[in-house]
């Protein structure tokens, strides 16, 4: 395996459970939050922003939310980046 490959980013979208969803506002419209962008940092740490649909309904815009100091989300982020790791470590290659 080759050590000079500079990898820019690695990220993984993580669905949130329903029980663990929550509504948060900006712009003056509230959004359910479901999704998670979940980044693995160059220093080994995670970083991980919510992404959701408008409460009202409709597409709204592409708006990122901070992810809440919760130890069940801070869990599934846990969780979800060590399957993504599994996932990565047990690739069949291209095709």
């Amino acid at each position: 395996m080759r050590s000079d490959i500079e990898v820019g980013a690695l990220a993984i979208n993580v669905a949130v459970p329903q029980e663990l969803r929550w509504t948060d506002t900006r712009r003056g419209e509230a959004f359910t939050l479901t999704t998670l962008n979940v980044r693995l940092l160059p220093d080994g740490r995670l970083a991980a922003k919510a992404y959701g649909r408008p409460v009202a309904g409709g597409r709204g815009g592409y708006v990122s939310f901070p992810v809440p100091d919760e130890p069940e989300l801070a869990a599934l982020i846990a969780d979800a980046a060590t399957r993504a790791g599994a996932m990565w470590a047990a690739h069949r290659g291209l095709g």
